[in-house]
């Protein structure tokens, strides 16, 4: 510490002088630089800046999960998509593009986000702790400076003004000042400090909070959840029962479930029913069903309920949606040994409007008729072709006119041979092997349309018959453990977003003292002398926030007071 007579050295002196002693100057050690990087680097990270780019890459990197086929949805998609693009395919899987959502780089924006969030929201929570509990700040030495200021003379002593002040005040946070709080050297000199507004900040940490609470129950939802669709027959269908991810069509687990612990839950579909404009436009679904779950497993109790779209079942915390709907060809194939074999199966809409259909079938010949295995493999009969739920016939081609179950036909390619039924390879439901008719395995032997109760018959007496068709519906289940927190924290958002743009941040300050009795009088204060119980008021406004409509409150707020306090002399002095 320099002492006094001493001669002030600055800092670059010193150093020349050290310099010249011969010592080195002095450098930061390496564990000093080490921590110096990663606390700015904390602080970059838990910026409100870097958290609003991070949302903003995160947006972008959603957007490859939403226009690519996904693995997790759709593994056949990904695969045909890559054998399209030999080159360009094989680089997008390696950078996980087909599965987007569980890749290395999402979860790293993910995560990144959340330590920015918490890292952000928590020290302004901190501090507006701190400022809930500080007392609002004195006022200022010239309020005539602020934007808003009113000064006037009244009838009272400055404790009744400050009396009716502060209970026009009310619900105003406020603190009174004076004496030697103020040191202004005026006597008698008295103040009010009043703030308003603190639901603001807080609406905007809630709002933020909720957004870590929602991105939170999100990642949940997606690790503990899974969903799966399937396909059931209407009007008598065998049902399902969701025991294991084999029952599904198609299954996505969370990346922790494996699909053994899901929620036992048996549903039958009795019937539907859709509901169509006259431009075939859909307007709503309908569909009767039964269900079991719980201890009604047990006693083998079902539960008739309704389903309707955007109507769920909720029940044992899953949900059953009703998706969408088609149509379930049924044909009777009779062999010539005169015994029959019949199936219902769903076919694939290919018009969302007029629902026209394709699909195929494959009937294996009874047991027994063929002792040997090669024989019976050359009498299977394969089905393909259009099905149609209200026909309309161009000559022989056909098509559909509208979508509902009004005049059925089929347009279909009957085939005789091996149709690959126990082969073990992989077909599709909705067509026919192209590579076993190539090969000659199967051969066609009839092109016919039919209409309900219609058939065709083979060269070797074999009779197919087109019975008609029913409804399929299109069936989701779903659980989601965090759903009704995405709910909440959704809301929660809403509603501290509302108050952070409604609530404003504002101020104000009273300052009231004994009128002086002197002649030379200059201000609007001093223009009234030696008259008792007079009291001068002077007041000043401010926003913190946004100024819009601060000045009407502020004018609207001090007429009020004003008018309480009998006001006889007032000199405005607002500023714009």
């Amino acid at each position: 510490m320099a002492r006094e007579g001493d001669v002030a050295v600055t800092a670059d002196e010193m150093e020349h002088s050290t310099q010249q002693a011969g010592t080195p100057p002095q450098r930061q050690s390496a564990a000093g630089r080490t921590v110096a990087f990663l606390r700015n680097t904390w602080r970059g990270l838990t910026s409100m800046r870097t958290a609003l780019v991070l949302l903003f890459l995160l947006a972008i990197a959603a957007i490859p999960g939403a226009l690519l086929p996904q693995r997790s949805l759709n593994a056949g998609k990904v695969d045909e998509y890559i054998a399209n693009r030999p080159i360009l395919g094989p680089w997008m899987d390696r950078l996980e593009l087909f599965d987007v959502f569980g890749s290395f780089w999402f979860t790293a924006i993910y995560v990144l986000l959340f330590v920015s969030l918490i890292g952000c929201i928590l020290p302004r929570c901190w501090e507006h702790f701190h400022a809930l509990r500080a007392q609002p700040v004195a006022a200022p030495r010239r309020l005539s400076r602020l934007p808003h200021h009113r000064e006037t003379v009244v009838d009272g002593t400055p404790d009744e003004v400050v009396t009716g002040a502060l209970a026009r005040l009310r619900g105003w946070k406020t603190v009174t000042r004076s004496g030697d709080e103020l040191r202004s050297g005026r006597p008698g000199e008295v103040t009010v400090s009043a703030e308003k507004g603190y639901l603001r900040e807080a609406g905007n940490l809630v709002f933020h909070l909720s957004l870590v609470g929602l991105l939170a129950a999100i990642a949940v939802g997606k690790l503990f959840g899974y969903e799966g669709q399937v396909i059931v027959v209407a009007n008598g269908g065998p049902g399902i029962c969701t025991t294991s991810p084999a029952a599904f069509d198609s299954f996505r687990a969370g990346n922790v479930e494996d699909g053994t612990g899901m929620t036992p839950l048996c549903v039958k579909v009795n019937d539907f029913t859709a509901d169509y404009l006259d431009n075939g436009q859909a307007e709503m679904f309908t569909s009767n069903i039964e269900y079991q779950a719980g201890d009604d497993l047990q006693t083998n109790t079902w539960r008739e309920t309704q389903l309707r779209v955007n109507h769920p079942l909720r029940i044992a915390g899953d949900r059953v949606y009703l998706q969408g709907h088609g149509y379930a060809p049924t044909f009777t194939v009779t062999f010539p040994n005169g015994e029959t074999r019949t199936e219902t199966l769903q076919w694939r809409p290919d018009d969302a409007t007029t629902f026209l259909s394709s699909g195929a079938m494959r009937f294996d010949p009874p047991g027994g008729m063929y002792p040997d295995e090669t024989e019976r493999r050359k009498n299977q009969i394969g089905i393909e072709g259009l099905f149609a739920p209200t026909a309309l016939f161009h000559g022989e081609l056909l098509t559909s006119s509208f979508p509902a179950l009004n005049d059925p036909a089929v347009a279909i390619d009957v085939y005789k041979g091996d149709t690959g039924l126990d082969t073990g390879n992989p077909q599709s439901i909705f067509s026919l092997s192209k590579e076993l008719v190539n090969q000659g395995r199967m051969v066609k032997e009839a092109r016919v349309n039919l209409y309900p109760g219609e058939s065709t018959t083979l060269s070797d007496g074999t009779v197919v018959r087109f019975d008609g068709a029913t409804d399929f519906v299109n069936l989701q289940v779903s659980h989601d453990p965090a759903q009704n927190w995405v709910l909440v924290f959704a809301i929660a958002m809403m509603a501290g977003l509302l108050v952070s743009l409604l609530v404003k941040r504002r101020r104000i300050w009273v300052r009231v003292y004994p009128a002086p009795a002197r002649e030379d009088a200059d201000t609007v204060s001093d223009t009234l002398v030696g008259q008792p119980r007079r009291t001068v008021v002077e007041l000043g406004g401010l926003a913190r926030t946004d100024h819009a409509g601060w000045g009407d409150e502020f004018d609207r707020l001090t007429d009020r007071l004003l008018e309480d306090l009998g006001r006889s002399t007032d000199a405005p002095h607002n500023r714009a």
